[in-house]
């Protein structure tokens, strides 16, 4: 009987130390000099060290300026993954410190990663700068028009525009976030890195929420320094409620009568 009782509290034990658990290289980053305009990013990588899988439930950014990402699959053990956090510097010059809440079901539930920095504004960057870092910096230029029409739209169409851009510069051109006051405009793909001398198609989805003629202008910030570092484009579009003509509307709306 005491036999049985003592290897009973054995497999309860074991089975209290069966859980995955999560190490993490480092918990803090920080970016130091973040230019403003572009999105600051990191991935915080770990390891399961325990030996069951972890599943990450959700990771919790503290602010709507941080977007987390994560490993959805489960970490087996031994095995390792990450848990990316990017700053969205736009229009947040100055002081940074953010934090993201990891949950899963690792031994700790909750494990709160942080990142930090300093948001430089264009003209803070230039006095950081000699005159031959600034020679040596990226030139957005805008190729071709900086508008685009769509015409007649329906109200809740998503559609997308085109726009060239070229890297005058001598160093990669980094294309950041997108300011409208519509908040209706994203990027189709983040954009990449343009090479010195490239240029690239840069694909804007637009979704605008009013009805009636509209030219919503977009900011495109880039980490060019050297000039204003940003370009003005105008999304043009005469929204309406629908595209189908009244006479059809008319027409499927009557009654017809079974024969």
């Amino acid at each position: 009987m005491k036999y049985l009782f003592a290897l009973a509290l054995l497999a309860g034990a074991l089975g209290a130390r069966a859980q995955g658990v999560l190490t993490f290289e480092r918990d803090l980053h920080d970016f130091g000099a973040v230019p403003e305009g572009t999105q600051a990013a990191h991935e915080f990588r770990f390891k399961n060290t325990g030996n069951q899988p972890v599943v990450i439930a959700n990771v919790q950014a503290s602010c709507g300026c941080t977007t987390p990402d994560w490993t959805k699959t489960p970490v087996l053990p031994g095995k390792s993954g990450i848990v990316r956090a990017v700053y969205s510097s736009a229009g947040r010059p100055g002081v940074f410190n953010k934090t993201v809440t990891v949950t899963s079901n690792a031994a700790e539930p909750s494990h709160v990663l942080t990142i930090k920095g300093t948001v430089l504004t264009k003209d803070e960057q230039k006095k950081t700068l000699t005159p031959a870092e600034l020679a040596r910096s990226p030139r957005l230029v805008i190729e071709g028009a900086p508008a685009h029409d769509f015409g007649r739209l329906e109200s809740g169409q998503q559609l997308s525009a085109r726009f060239v851009v070229r890297n005058a510069g001598k160093s990669p051109l980094v294309l950041g976030a997108l300011g409208s006051a519509c908040y209706c405009v994203g990027y189709k793909v983040p954009p990449a890195p343009i090479a010195p001398g490239q240029s690239a198609t840069v694909e804007l989805v637009y979704a605008p929420r009013q009805l009636g003629p509209l030219a919503d202008v977009v900011t495109l910030q880039s980490n060019d320094v050297a000039t204003a570092g940003e370009a003005k484009l105008t999304l043009r579009a005469t929204v309406v409620r629908t595209l189908v003509p009244e006479s059809l509307v008319k027409e499927s709306g009557t009654a017809v009568p079974f024969k």
